[in-house]
């Protein structure tokens, strides 16, 4: 079991996909998972490993899910006993199953690395490729010509300037620190590619003219406005470090002031809608059901009606109305 996870664990670190993980830290018989017991949970919505079974299943699933949207860890508590439904960090949930028991389950989730793209074979290039790495980001440098000497500590290497084949994401930094080298083409090339950051290293009157350009050569004028240049935030920097700690720190500052809501959908843009997991809120207990792993499925007045255990599907058909009225009214 553990050789399963570690393994699952390192696909999705590979892959540099966001996934989560959840551990059973507490266990009060008659539940079904262990203490210690663990599992993998992907993007996509796919568990491998064991955490519990039942209700327990789909509650697992919906806070893994929140978590890779919010990047936030939490602890969920699954038990017999009522609780406040949200307290510092702790999410609660009635155990509804036949099982009985309860369990507490730590959620976190494993993000991947910030990727920073970085293009010039300058000295600014080179310091914030540099910084970046020691910062713990995944680094791509495109440097024409150069020898891997000159970006020792990179993740990624390009030695021509073609963005083709390099893989961004809606979380990437890009960097044009090219000075007077192809900035124009070096800037087209960086338009094409998902980002969340675009600077260019330059003056205002330097990036009017190259904006200029760059709306007469087609590209869209939303993008092009949206390039940050001068970049880096303003420290008065002279040397070619300082001005790298500035753009580092402008970085940091956008990549740590990303809202929740705007973390979930960057993440949601490289998932796919066919494999988003749909969920079902139980009328009986409230514990949301993975349409995909559920215990019952019954038709009531033409609606399908999903639940985790053979309780609620029993409680449910002895007075469905109460419990459809219930949903009606919130």
């Amino acid at each position: 079991m553990l050789d399963e996870f570690l393994r699952d664990m390192t696909r999705f670190v590979e892959k540099d996909e966001p996934f989560a993980t959840a551990t059973v830290v507490l266990r009060e018989a008659p539940s079904s998972g262990k203490v210690g017991d663990k599992a993998v949970i992907s993007q996509e919505g796919e568990m491998t490993g064991w955490v519990g079974g039942g209700c327990v299943h789909g509650v697992v699933m919906k806070e893994a899910a929140e978590a890779i949207k919010t990047g936030r860890s939490r602890l969920v508590r699954i038990g017999n006993t009522p609780g406040s439904g949200k307290n510092d960090g702790v999410m609660e949930y009635r155990m509804t199953c036949q099982s009985e028991g309860t369990l507490e389950i730590f959620i976190e989730p494993v993000l991947p690395k910030p990727h920073l793209l970085v293009i010039g074979t300058t000295a600014i290039a080179r310091s914030l490729a540099k910084m970046a790495g020691d910062l713990g980001y995944r680094v791509t440098a495109v440097a024409e010509g150069v020898t891997r000497p000159n970006f020792p500590a990179v993740d990624e290497l390009v030695t021509h300037l073609d963005l083709a084949n390099v893989t961004t994401n809606a979380h990437s930094f890009i960097v044009v620190a090219t000075q007077g080298a192809q900035d124009e083409k070096a800037l087209q090339e960086a338009l094409k590619k998902d980002r969340l950051y675009l600077g260019f290293v330059a003056s205002r009157k330097k990036m009017a003219g190259v904006s200029q350009f760059l709306l007469d050569a087609g590209c869209e004028s939303e993008a092009v406005h949206g390039i940050r240049s001068p970049v880096g935030i303003d420290i008065k920097a002279k040397s070619p470090n300082e001005v790298a700690v500035s753009i580092l720190a402008e970085i940091i500052q956008v990549k740590n002031t990303q809202s929740p809501r705007t973390l979930g959908e960057i993440f949601d843009a490289g998932r796919s809608k066919q494999s988003s997991t749909p969920y079902y809120i139980n009328p009986v207990c409230g514990v949301p059901i993975d349409k995909n792993h559920y215990k019952h499925v019954i038709e009531y007045l033409g609606e399908k009606v999903y639940f985790c255990c053979d309780e609620c599907k029993i409680k449910f058909q002895a007075t469905p109305e109460k419990y459809m009225n219930k949903v009606d009214s919130d």
